[in-house]
């Protein structure tokens, strides 16, 4: 989950993972909820019409919504872009509905909205429709410039992370260890790909033919969805088989019973502190949605660009001047 990419591609994403890579070196004014209130009034129901019909269409969007504006941009002839990384791709997904949201503001709103911002707005719609909580977005972001593939190599927590891994990678974005047990929760909805588990399945170790910290039910059932062996790209296994597409504390249960789809999900029991936010979450389900949402607002301010930083992009998938 990038830290507006965490969304919601994190989220993948993730989420819904947001991440912001790219920091102005000039003066930033504040985000703030309500910033489109007088130049695109329509702003936030404009995205939410888009991913609510989207959602109407396709449930499992949500889980592909939720990341940065860097990461829409399309790779060029000279550039490899953050969206054709092997961490992003085929997983991340939800671009047609960005593109959607953003013809339809220039059609009212001529160059006001950002797609960052759109991002913002999106993983937050994207939350609600899949029965989160909601919560207020503050926007004034602008659009980066740049997408490099190797930024999802140094931002993006693989799924064979351990806990101490876990907690040095999001101290670097300024998340606490409970943000990061938090914002791991977003792996309640959406699905992931064989090839991110498939090394819990088989020949995990000289001692263990498979994960040893994996429930032996859930294992047997993982490995009749992904064969040893198997080449499919396209064969995937929902997160939270529980409830695939709701946002709920069904990712904490799961861990409790060694279920968690993801080393990095049950890494979390293995650290006395994180295990304890575990249970604290899968006892209580309300407390964790508002954290949830707490976090998300961390998250989409973290290295945001605004004020004369940057631009505000006409097409979402390439920078103004290429257009």
């Amino acid at each position: 989950m990038l830290l507006e990419k965490m969304s919601l591609g994190k989220l993948n994403c993730v989420i819904i993972v947001l991440v912001t890579y790219f920091l102005s070196q000039n003066a930033h004014s504040e985000l703030q909820v309500g910033f489109y209130s007088y130049s695109c009034d329509m702003a936030e129901f404009i995205v939410k019409d888009e991913v609510t019909k989207s959602y109407n269409r396709n449930p499992g969007i949500a889980a592909g919504l939720g990341c940065d504006a860097s990461v829409l941009l399309d790779s060029t002839p000279s550039n490899t872009a953050e969206k054709d990384s092997p961490a992003n791709k085929p997983s991340l997904r939800g671009f047609e509905v960005i593109d959607n949201a953003k013809a339809k503001l220039e059609e009212v709103c001529q160059g006001i909205v950002s797609c960052a911002d759109i991002i913002a707005f999106a993983a937050r719609d994207s939350v609600e429709l899949a029965q989160g909580l909601g919560y207020d977005v503050p926007a004034g972001r602008r659009d980066g410039r740049i997408s490099l593939v190797s930024d999802t190599r140094t931002d993006l927590p693989p799924p064979t992370f351990n806990v101490n891994q876990l907690t040095q990678l999001f101290a670097k974005k300024g998340l606490s260890q409970e943000e990061m047990v938090t914002l791991s929760g977003a792996h309640t909805i959406g699905r992931s790909h064989c090839s991110a588990f498939s090394n819990r399945l088989y020949n995990f170790s000289a001692t263990s033919r498979q994960d040893p910290s994996l429930d032996p039910s859930y294992a047997s059932f993982l490995k009749r969805q992904c064969p040893q062996g198997n080449t499919n790209q396209n064969l995937v296994v929902p997160m939270d088989p529980s409830s695939p597409g709701t946002i709920d504390a069904g990712y904490y249960n799961d861990i409790l019973a060694n279920r968690a789809l993801f080393t990095s999900d049950q890494t979390l029991l293995t650290n006395t502190e994180t295990a304890s936010l575990v249970n604290e979450n899968a006892r209580d389900p309300y407390q964790w949605a508002s954290k949830l949402a707490d976090a998300m607002v961390k998250m989409g301010q973290i290295g945001a660009l605004t004020g004369n930083a940057g631009e505000v992009r006409t097409n979402c998938r390439v920078v103004n001047s290429y257009q």
